[in-house]
């Protein structure tokens, strides 16, 4: 059976580049303390106009932690665009099921609920990449595993 949509497939590689841009878009106001602080200011700007909350006040550990997943994501966007490779989909895919059962634990313990919208992106980017790896088109795995 030929698939129109697999990881070996051209298409599946626009995919991988997109989520990178996002991701870049996204993630680099998190990337240093003081992006971070009018990035937490902004998002709980727009949480508390539309009655979603808003983020706890900033602390030090809050801020390194969230300028370590800002540095990480965007070094992790950057490989994406400049080296797209369908391997980078299957991994980037395992990583936004990781970010998406933590989103929602946060938002379980009360996160503020903005948050459900960057879980939504997380799902669906994170279906587009691994879907096309799913078991029964092993025949097309190994091929782009190897980069052919």
């Amino acid at each position: 059976m030929t698939l129109s949509f697999s990881p070996s497939r051209p298409a599946y590689l626009g995919v991988v580049r997109v989520s990178a841009w996002y991701d870049l878009v996204v993630t680099a106001g998190f990337a240093t303390p003081w992006s971070y602080a009018l990035l937490h200011g902004g998002l709980s700007s727009v949480g508390d106009a539309l009655g979603l909350g808003v983020l706890p006040a900033l602390d030090p550990i809050q801020t390194l932690y969230a300028n370590l997943m800002g540095s990480v994501v965007v070094v992790w966007a950057l490989l994406r665009l400049v080296r797209p490779l369908a391997v980078h989909g299957l991994f980037d895919g395992a990583a936004r099921s990781l970010f998406a059962m933590w989103q929602a634990y946060a938002l379980a313990h009360g996160a503020m609920k903005l948050l459900w919208v960057f879980l939504a992106v997380e799902v669906g980017f994170g279906l587009a990449q691994l879907l096309p790896w799913w078991p029964s088109r092993s025949n097309e795995v190994e091929p782009a595993l190897q980069g052919r």
